[in-house]
């Protein structure tokens, strides 16, 4: 059983991507998690920036049915943060400062600045080692 720290958890594009990819090293795992959130009634958390990447990842390395069944399917079940442009601004500050020494995408940089201000510092279900890096506390 997994250990949930609250009612919700945020959900970034390497969970999505090996939720929905078999030849992903982190498919039966992710599966599990999903399962385990589903069961304990997780809210799962992500931002637009993650939707797009994940929908673009699967359609490049898998295929187009499944970049459209992720939209299809596991989108809905996702609640979307949005932010103005001051969370914008400030991800492009830790892009900055964290890109040179932890090769850190800007998509991880708006992640760490929506994970820390908006959604309180809750939990984050990635494979991505740049969470753990940033200090963000990571399920898998």
């Amino acid at each position: 059983m997994i250990e949930f720290p609250g009612d919700r958890a945020f959900c970034d594009t390497s969970f999505l991507f090996a939720s929905l990819y078999p030849k992903d090293i982190n498919y039966e795992r992710a599966g599990q998690i999903l399962e385990e959130a589903l069961i304990q009634k997780i809210s799962l958390w992500t931002t637009w920036d993650i939707i797009s990447e994940t929908a673009t990842l699967l359609l490049y390395r898998f295929n187009s049915k499944a970049a459209i069944r992720f939209l299809d399917e596991i989108k809905p079940g996702l609640r979307i943060v949005y932010y103005d442009d001051s969370v914008r601004d400030e991800a492009e500050r830790v892009f900055r400062l964290f890109s040179k020494d932890k090769k850190l995408s800007f998509c991880d940089a708006i992640s760490y600045v929506v994970v820390k201000t908006i959604l309180k510092d809750i939990a984050c279900i990635s494979f991505d080692e740049d969470f753990s890096r940033l200090a963000l506390r990571v399920i898998c």
